[in-house]
Order: structure tokens, then sequence, then C-alpha cells
């Protein structure tokens, strides 16, 4: 059962792809949906699935997401042995960071060795999805597994992404390579794959004997996509278990995303606005939880030129105000203000973003407080915006956090 697991999430990726937004944050800790960061969403999946010894592993300036843990997930009762736990590197084991996700847990062994948990779940923070982990860990209990893999099916042409996994009849994983240059189909289904989604059951006692044997290896990237799962295969009985599966409760949703780019994260962003979004963040059986700043209501009000305010198809913050400016398609996180005659559409910004009078932006990403100059105009000439922000390779534009227009 979930209550006899501990789970260790893996937080410290620096998120070298989400550039500029992650140039002073961890990946888990930047925003998503105006409102929420990439952690709340694997925490969320935590607090519904009954998990609630929770170890969060950071590294790359983690300064933003231990003040997030702190503000909006100091929920548990310790007395009663409940907890999340941060844990930045202790150096215990050398003068070395985290060399790899398996090190990561090598070199906290001791909170594994002293807990009493039976079993850990280990689980990234930088994906945004909706899991019950406790069905997955009875698949894990009624399997004998000694490691159960979640995996899931994507289009082939990007599973070079992902570990590929090829499983028996029976539902053992009986191949697995990370990140093929030529990915391999499932059988009978020739345009897609079964990858890993890199959550990851086993039994704690031998976790700790594996991770002990492979940093012993000299030859060894200490990672479970690359060393520990192929290793195991050979040896021990590894067995997958498929997103959205029919055991315990199941959330209604099935959608995974890995946010690692700026084109992904963007377009996870927009798929919030759709008529009928993938993601249901509405759903009250299995809400995000999140900090949540003391700000007032968001209003759509006349600019001093009296005209209205007009918001279409968007999401507003608390505290946002649109004075007379116009938004469309685009999600605006707390405290952001749009001026007379400016326009936003199909972006995101940031919280303390102003927008001033007639200025427009398209298909931005704008981080918090930044004040856009009255008339400005971005995302409308991809070589201009290119001689002053970051453009993704599928033509976002990113404002850093705290720019400053001359």
């Amino acid at each position: 059962m979930a209550d006899d697991s501990l789970v260790v999430l893996l937080a410290g990726g620096s998120g070298s792809r989400l550039q500029p937004l992650t140039a002073d944050r961890a990946k888990p800790a930047v925003s998503f949906g105006g409102k929420y960061r990439v952690i709340d969403f694997t925490l969320s999946n935590c607090l519904h699935s009954g998990l609630r010894r929770v170890l969060v592993l950071t590294q790359y300036k983690s300064h933003s997401l231990h003040k997030h843990l702190r503000d909006g997930w100091s929920i548990y009762n310790p007395e009663c042995g409940e907890y999340i736990t941060v844990v930045p590197p202790q150096m215990r084991n050398g003068a070395n960071w985290y060399a790899g996700t398996a090190d990561a847990i090598h070199q906290n062994l001791f909170l594994l060795d002293r807990n009493p948990a039976r079993k850990v779940l280990i689980l990234a923070a930088d994906h945004i999805y909706r899991m019950d982990y406790a069905a997955m860990l009875a698949a894990h209990d009624e399997q004998s597994a000694d490691l159960t893999v979640a995996c899931m099916k994507v289009p082939l042409a990007e599973a070079s992404a992902f570990g590929v996994m090829a499983i028996d009849g029976e539902g053992r994983v009986v191949e697995f390579q990370e990140k093929p240059e030529h990915p391999k189909a499932m059988p009978g289904e020739p345009d897609t794959a079964l990858v890993s989604m890199g959550i990851y059951a086993f039994p704690k006692d031998l976790l700790i004997e594996i991770l002990k044997a492979d940093a012993a290896q000299a030859d060894s990237s200490h990672d479970f996509g690359k060393d520990i799962i192929p290793a195991m295969i050979a040896t021990h009985r590894v067995c997958a278990y498929e997103f959205g599966g029919v055991r315990g409760r199941v959330t209604p949703d099935r959608y995974w995303r890995d946010v690692g780019s700026l084109d992904a994260y963007y377009e996870a962003n927009m798929d919030l606005l759709d008529p009928v979004p993938p993601l249901d963040l509405y759903q009250t059986d299995w809400s995000i939880r999140t900090y949540h700043a003391q700000n007032p209501p968001a209003r759509v009000v006349p600019g001093s030129n009296g005209h209205d305010g007009v918001m279409t198809n968007s999401s507003l913050g608390a505290g946002t105000l649109i004075i007379g400016g116009l938004v469309r398609h685009s999600i605006l996180a707390s405290r952001v203000q749009v001026h007379e005659d400016a326009l936003v559409e199909d972006s995101i910004l940031f919280d303390h973003v102003t927008v001033e009078q007639g200025a427009r932006l398209r298909r931005c990403i704008v981080d918090k407080h930044v004040r856009i100059p009255a008339g400005e105009t971005i995302g409308y000439d991809p070589e201009l915006d290119r001689q002053r922000f970051t453009v993704s390779e599928k033509g976002i534009t990113v404002v850093p956090k705290d720019y400053q227009f001359s």
C-alpha cells in the first residue's frame, strides 16, 4: 500500500533548454498555467495518492523552489510521520554534486536506511500530469516486481527523447534503451513506441543494494535510464506499468507532458485554453495544490480613453487588471496590468508584468517584473526579437525576468 512507501522526488535539474526561464530558478519552480509551479503537479499526485513521506532532492538554483515548498507545501504533520523534506546536496560521500539520477539518491542513502518504508517511489519533478501512484504501487506488489517502471505510448518520431522499452506478454520489460537514435516501434504498432516516464518503484532494501553496487562501478554514469534499468533486466524482475492503468482510483484525463523545452512549455500552457482542455484544472476530485498569495480579484475595466477592457478565451490570475486593453488566448498570472489600446495575444505573462498603452505582444512569454513600454511591439518581427531576446525554434519570443528596456 501507499502508506508503506517513501517518495524520492528528483528536483535538481538545471533546465538548460528552458533558458532564460531557468536563469534564476530550477525547472520545477517555473510558473505554469498562470497560477502553479511545475512541481505542484507531482506533489499533488502524491497528496491524492496517499503518499505523505516525501524527500525532495534539490540542487540547481533552488532558492525559489525551497521558498515555494515552504509557503505552499508545509501541510503535513511530522508528529504523524508525514513530511515533505527538502534535501540539498549533503556532500556525505565526497565533494561532488549529484552526478546523475541514481547518484543523487545514493548520496542520500542514510535517509533511506533509517526510514521504515518498505518501498521507494522515485519521481521527477518537471512533468505536467495527473497520476494515481497508489495504483502503480499496488501493481508493483501484485507482480512481485524488483523494479516497476511507469510507461506510456508516444509517436515513434518523438521516442528518441525518452527511454524506449519492450515488454513481453506478461508485462515484463525485456529491453530498454535510453534515448536511442533509432527507437524501435511496438509490435503491431509501427508508428508508436513504449517509453519510460521516469517513474520507478523499488523494494527499499533492493534499491539500496543496487545503488551501492552501481556507485562502485567506475564506468557507470550513475543514471537509472542509462545504467540501472538496462543492467537489472538481465538479473531481476523488471515490470512495466502503463500510465492510466485500471487498478484503484483512475483519474479521468490521460495527459502527460515533458515541459523541458520552451516550445513544449508554451504548448502545454496553451493546451489549458482549449475549449475542452486535455488537462482539466477544474476537476474537483484531483485538484492541483499551490501557494496562493494574498491578491485582490482580477478585473476587466474601462481605460482612460473610454474603451472597455476586453478578454477572450484567456486565464487571469488574481490581482490582474485589464484597463482598456485587449487580451486574446493568453495566460496572465497575478498582478499583471494591460493598459489602454494594448494587445496581448497567444502569450504567457508571469507575475507583475505591465503592458503599457498601445504595446503589442504576440506569441510571447514574459517573465516576472517586466514593464513593456508604451508602443513597444514584440512577436511580430523575429529578426528584431532575436537581437534582444531568446526566440524558440517555433518562434516563441521570451523576455527574461527583470528585463529593462532602453
